[in-house]
Order: structure tokens, then sequence, then C-alpha cells
């Protein structure tokens, strides 16, 4: 490993370590709250809001692969790698911040708007990074991928522990994922974001809540896509 590999091995351990350690007591509480709101929610309606995730996700995969160059030279260094990805980070940070004050700014209604705009910048954004580390997005396997990278990212602690397992063992566990399990997928990310989306409906509050908010939803998503896919290429790498 060369010195900017040996610093980026081990920013990736520092960040597995804070996914291992155990929540806070504030977390569980709040998750176990969520999970008696979601019990009173009739079976009904949590398949529709799951199928209707669902649907909206894979259109916006379909889209962002149309609109994704890809890259697949993974010949290039890691810093060069990284440094393309911070880049797109503004970017897609500056985008995300603009629409959250936009449909903050509007209320009940334009809030509502909010959830599946945000959601396909995000996805956007990890093809763009799936992209710029050399992986093939035409696969199904790495669209696949992206999608474990979303959930590590927006869930509980123990959803994020799982979810890092199979990302760890990879080359194993895809061979037994047919599909997501789109039930966990949509309700750990709503819960994730809930009281946040919830202040974003309050008019002119609404506005520096959903702005404030996305700025730090794409940041957080950053660093999660960064350190995946850091950790998969070095250990493809020097295994």
């Amino acid at each position: 490993m060369n010195n900017y590999e040996v610093k980026a091995y081990d920013e990736v351990q520092a960040w597995r370590l804070k996914i291992m350690r155990p929540g806070r007591m504030i977390n569980r509480i709040s998750k176990r709250a969520q999970n008696k709101i979601n019990s009173w929610i009739p079976e009904k309606a949590h398949r529709i809001i799951t199928e209707s995730i669902k649907n909206m996700v894979k259109a916006t995969l379909f889209g962002s692969d149309l609109t994704t160059k890809r890259r697949m030279n993974t010949n290039r260094p890691l810093y060069e790698m990284d440094e393309q990805v911070k880049a797109k980070q503004i970017v897609y940070r500056r985008t995300a911040t603009v629409e959250g004050a936009g449909t903050g700014a509007g209320g009940i209604f334009l809030g509502l708007a909010d959830f599946p705009l945000l959601l396909s910048i995000k996805l956007k954004f990890l093809f763009e990074v799936a992209s710029i580390y050399g992986f093939d997005t035409g696969k199904y396997e790495e669209r696949l991928f992206i999608l474990h990278i979303f959930q590590l990212a927006f869930s509980n602690d123990e959803k994020r522990r799982e979810t890092l397992f199979i990302i760890e063992n990879w080359e194993e566990q895809k061979e037994k994922l047919i599909d997501m399990d789109w039930r966990s997928f949509q309700q750990e990310y709503r819960d994730y974001i809930d009281l946040v989306k919830m202040l974003q409906l309050i008019p002119g509050f609404g506005a520096i809540v959903g702005a404030y908010a996305n700025y730090n939803l794409i940041d957080e998503l950053a660093e999660t896509a960064i350190n995946v896919y850091r950790m998969r290429i070095l250990e493809q790498k020097y295994s």
C-alpha cells in the first residue's frame, strides 16, 4: 500500500468501528417508538407504501443508469477517485440543499414532494460514485450493491451492522440475494428521516430545516459510499 492507501484504510477502520459500536440509548428508544407507530399502520397501507417506494426506486435506478457515464478504468490511483467523488459530493449537496429549501418553504404539499425528489438525488449520486470507482452500474448486482450502501447509510444501528456484514462479504452474500427486502428498505429509510421531514412541513421554518437536513443527508451518504468503495477496492487489490 502507498501512503494514501494506508491513510484511507485507517479511515475505513475508524468508520467501521463507529458502525459496530453499540447504539446510543436515545436511538434505541426512538426505534422502539417508531416500531410501535408502524404497528398501528394497517397492513394494507404498509403494502401500498412498500410497493410505491419499490417502483419509485426501480424507476430511479433505470433513469440513473441511462444518464450515468460508465467509467471502468480501475487502474487510477485511489486518491484520484476519492477526489472526484468529493467534487461530485459538493455538486449533489448543493442540489439537495436548494431542493430541500424550496420544498420546505412550500409547507405540507411541497414538503411531501421532497421525499421522492431527494430519494432520486441520492440514488443518482450513488450511481456517479460507483462509476467513478470503476464499477459497472449496468450490472444488476452493482445496482443491488448501491441499494445496500443506501440502506447502510439510512438505517437504525442494528440494521446497519447487518447490512455492513453483507457488504463486507459481498462476493458470497450476493449469490443469496435475489432482490431487496423492500418492506425493510422503505421502513428503515422512512423512520431514519421521519422527525426532520415532519419539521420540514412547517411553512417558513421548513425551508431552513429542509436545506440543513438535505445538506447533511448527502454528506452522510457520501461518507458511507466513499468508505464502502475504498474497502472494496483495497480488498480486491491486496487480498
